[in-house]
């Protein structure tokens, strides 16, 4: 159900993510190009309610300090609401699976067949909803995502090319 913003009735929804330049550096203009991808679809469609909070619009400033996600979440004026920190730890393997398979994935669409092609993407895709999966997890009680939204702040993590 929508109201009259286009916000969904149920929750809050995020209205704009900002990179903290400070700690997560800048990239290869491709690198660039895949995060700000990343956060237009993020904003484009997500559903993204703080627990405790009002449903509202939210600013979601992320940046990482010392192999922890730092999620600070604000409201449409700036002012800031809450902060989560998330331990990086628990998305080591798969970031580097999905790394690995996102490689592959490539190497494939320029050598394989279709049905090789589609095997890898179907690998890929189910790797990349375990990833999700745990995100939600680390967030459970902090902020409320639907699968989809979880989905977007996986390719957006993924983006930041964070090495652990």
């Amino acid at each position: 159900m929508l109201d009259v913003e286009g916000m969904d009735a149920s929750g809050g929804k995020l209205i704009d993510v900002v990179l903290d330049e400070t700690s997560i550096a800048r990239s290869t203009p491709e690198v660039e190009n895949d995060r700000a991808v990343a956060i237009y679809d993020l904003i484009e469609e997500n559903s993204f309610q703080p627990v405790g909070h009002p449903a509202s619009n939210y600013v979601l400033r992320l940046s990482v300090i010392e192999k922890k996600l730092v999620f600070e979440i604000a409201g449409e004026e700036g002012e800031v609401i809450v902060t989560h920190v998330l331990s990086l730890t628990p998305l080591r393997k798969i970031v580097k699976d999905y790394d690995f398979i996102c490689e592959s994935y490539y190497e494939a669409i320029r050598h394989s067949s279709p049905s090789q092609i589609e095997a890898i993407d179907m690998g890929r895709r189910g790797v990349h909803n375990e990833g999700s999966e745990i995100l939600m997890e680390r967030l459970q009680g902090k902020v409320d995502v639907d699968m989809t939204t979880a989905r977007r702040l996986f390719t957006l993590v993924y983006a930041l090319h964070w090495k652990g």
